[in-house]
């Protein structure tokens, strides 16, 4: 079983960590949502750093929690963006959408 987690660090970013897949995708989005929703934050921080391992879905949560972000009026930006995401985010031709800090 795939072990993976998002949650609010203490300075206002959302932080994914672990394998990101089919398996762990949806609870990472409802619960990811929920956090996003609940920030006070103006501005969010999604930290990429901790994750192990991404398919396409690590991809998709990262575009809903900025999809998420905007409709709250929050601006958002990326770090540590792993290289398989990067790699899937080239080819798909999506590099331009995600700010990087």
């Amino acid at each position: 079983m795939s072990e993976a987690a998002v949650r609010m660090s203490d300075v206002d970013e959302l932080v994914l960590s672990g394998v990101l897949d089919y398996r762990t995708g949806p609870d990472l989005r409802r619960e990811g949502q929920a956090l996003i929703k609940s920030s006070k934050a103006s501005s969010l921080v999604i930290d990429c750093s901790a994750v192990k391992k991404s398919s396409s879905v690590g991809l998709s949560l990262l575009l809903c929690f900025m999809r998420d972000a905007q409709s709250a009026g929050k601006s958002v930006s990326i770090r540590a963006m792993p290289e398989d995401m990067r790699e899937i985010a080239e080819v798909s031709e999506l590099t331009e959408l995600f700010a990087t800090h």
